[in-house]
């Protein structure tokens, strides 16, 4: 029987402005070109964000919006606004009407919401990406329309049309949760040894003041007990912590920056501390590492806070408030290095919620209401 060529299939992928929203879009654009190897994608995101330098760098095409998000600490810089989300709401339905996509995927960020709207005044199907606990303002509006809208966290329908779920978990990068083998680099990379515990500090790219500053209450204490620690600071409180390093002659201590193999980190880790944004969270419980979060308090609608607390409320990781880090970090640090058993009941919980294959199944989804009509016999053909 003959059988109709089916067109080329169009994928639109939208958000950005962080590597917790953009590394996810990537994974997902990844795993659907390997069931629709000729499928072609255009991601859409924020002028002068860094998915505008990623998203290429992956070999993916991208257009930019104009649009910003709200600025809480300069508010003289909200003024032009209105107009920039009145532009990027304009240039995001000429995109779709010339791409002409089967499907939109939405990821969060800046460029999400006008971009899924848009699709879905066209009547493109959609799919929505909520990586957090606590849904967001934008998604939870987009949500009403949307065909799918996949989860990383049970208990979502609180949110979202329950029909409308599927707990899919988020997509990481893969060379984070592929730790095999990479214990004795982990070591000769940051000059550490083997056989004392390893506490590994991440506030990201920027650092966290809170976490810095409850570290370095703690830097005699943690010595004192024989811990290695590898102290990623950012930038404005690099000076600060080497100062403090240096007082503390604390020589099993190494702070950087910024740690770019956070995998080699995270390979000789007994004992994590991080803030508790989406795509974080997710490496620490597929990796299974005993984790104290210090939630970002200044995150949208507190999402940082609930996703810790999710964690916390089943026994899967230590919760300490940003305001309490110099009180409360500390002590919450000795205890865990000291007790093995309270790091194997953290690793078992936290083994209850890591799904690893969170791409391929979002992909899945994506190709499901992109392609209604087809079979996976013939959209694998």
């Amino acid at each position: 029987m003959h059988q109709v060529p089916m067109p080329q299939l169009k994928v639109m992928i939208s958000g950005g402005g962080t590597g917790g929203h953009i590394f996810p879009a990537i994974a997902i654009a990844n795993a659907v070109k390997e069931r629709v190897p000729d499928a072609r994608f255009l991601f859409v995101g924020a002028e002068g964000k860094m998915e505008m330098e990623k998203v290429p760098a992956a070999g993916y095409e991208i257009a930019g919006l104009p649009i910003r998000g709200f600025q809480r600490k300069a508010l003289w810089k909200n003024i032009g606004l209105p107009w920039r989300l009145l532009r990027s709401m304009w240039k995001a339905r000429r995109i779709v009407r010339t791409f002409k996509p089967q499907v939109a995927v939405g990821v969060g960020g800046y460029a999400s919401g006008p971009v899924i709207a848009a699709a879905q005044r066209a009547g493109v199907p959609t799919l929505i990406q909520e990586q957090n606990s606590h849904a967001g303002a934008t998604n939870r509006m987009l949500a009403k329309r949307a065909s799918i809208i996949c989860v990383a966290y049970s208990g979502m329908d609180r949110f979202f049309p329950k029909e409308k779920i599927r707990l899919t978990g988020n997509p990481v990068r893969q060379d984070m949760v592929r730790l095999a083998g990479k214990r004795p680099r982990g070591f000769e990379h940051f000059n550490l040894q083997d056989g004392a515990p390893v506490v590994f500090v991440t506030g990201g790219s920027l650092g966290a003041r809170g976490i810095n500053l409850g570290v370095m209450a703690a830097l005699e204490q943690l010595r004192d007990r024989g811990v290695q620690l590898i102290w990623q600071t950012g930038t404005p409180f690099l000076a600060e912590a080497e100062a403090a390093v240096q007082r503390a002659a604390y020589t099993g201590a190494r702070v950087q920056a910024f740690i770019n193999r956070m995998d080699l980190a995270y390979a000789i880790a007994d004992v994590v501390v991080a803030r508790a944004g989406a795509i974080s969270v997710s490496e620490l419980c597929l990796n299974q590492l005993p984790s104290i979060l210090v939630p970002l308090p200044t995150a949208a609608e507190d999402h940082q806070t609930s996703n810790a607390r999710a964690l916390a409320d089943i026994g899967a990781a230590v919760l300490v408030k940003d305001a309490g880090a110099v009180e409360h970090l500390g002590p919450a640090l000795l205890r865990l290095v000291a007790d093995p058993g309270e790091r194997q009941r953290l690793r078992e919980a936290m083994a209850t919620i890591g799904m690893g294959n969170a791409a391929a199944a979002i992909a899945a989804e994506v190709l499901r209401i992109a392609l209604p009509a087809t079979d996976d016999d013939n959209s694998n053909a």
